[in-house]
């Protein structure tokens, strides 16, 4: 129940700090005209946009901005380029990085990728050389203070819907799903009136990596910010245990 607790609350501070910089938005703005462009305008016969506009919901983004959004892409479809890529890598003291992003320049997108890793005294690897160190599950954070509901019967609705796991936090619960199920869990919580923190597909690690030496700590910093900075990626996902 435990192994995860450590990235709920390090999701949950990520989630909160990206809202606050605005990022999240232009993010699930990508992820909502890419969405439509693949499965249509209505969320209800395309569960990949139900899933980006629950996303939007948890990150307090208006719903006529979500609107928006989805009539401008269902208009515009055509010009909609967007390509995921994902690239991966080693950070200081052998930690692992997957960097998930969504860009119309798949060579500036990489050299950017590649300049960050470099600058943080990291590189980038082949396709797969970390991804088997982590699981890929959806992950819904909900606030306690938000939650109506106490844990048993929270913990009882996600599991009954098929969540995989659930763990309580100091501030949040943490429910754990597979890839394929998060759909239908997020759904049965959202139908129960829950109002979720974040909830998305992720990369949860399997082990979690600890830097001693000061210099480690400034370069994986280094190359963390910077991924973050960057307007074509859209999560970075990694085993450093003191990250946030």
């Amino acid at each position: 129940m435990s192994g995860h607790s450590k990235f709920a609350n390090i999701k949950h501070k990520k989630e909160k700090n990206d809202a606050a910089k605005g990022k999240i938005f232009t993010i699930i703005g990508r992820e909502i005209a890419v969405a439509v462009k693949e499965g249509g305008p209505d969320p209800a016969n395309n569960s990949r946009l139900r899933d980006v506009i629950a996303k939007a919901k948890a990150n307090n983004m208006p719903n006529d901005t979500i609107d928006r959004g989805i009539k401008r892409a269902a208009g515009d479809a055509n010009s909609v380029n967007y390509e995921y890529v994902t690239y991966e890598g080693y950070g200081p003291g052998g930690t692992a990085i997957i960097v998930d992003a969504l860009t119309d320049n798949k060579n500036r997108t990489a050299a950017n990728v590649r300049s960050a890793f470099t600058k943080g005294k990291g590189n980038v690897g082949t396709p797969g050389c970390v991804s088997f160190m982590f699981d890929k599950k959806g992950q819904i954070i909900v606030d306690k203070e938000a939650c109506g509901m106490d844990a048993d019967e929270l913990m009882m609705l996600a599991l009954d819907a098929g969540a995989e796991d659930f763990a309580e936090e100091e501030d949040s619960f943490e429910v754990v799903t597979g890839p394929d199920d998060f759909g239908v869990v997020r759904q049965a919580l959202e139908d129960a009136g829950v109002e979720m923190a974040s909830a998305e597909v992720t990369m949860i690690p399997q082990t979690w990596v600890s830097l001693s030496a000061e210099e480690d700590v400034k370069n994986i910093q280094r190359i963390l910010d910077l991924l973050e900075d960057d307007d074509d990626v859209q999560s970075v996902y990694h085993n450093w245990e003191d990250g946030e």
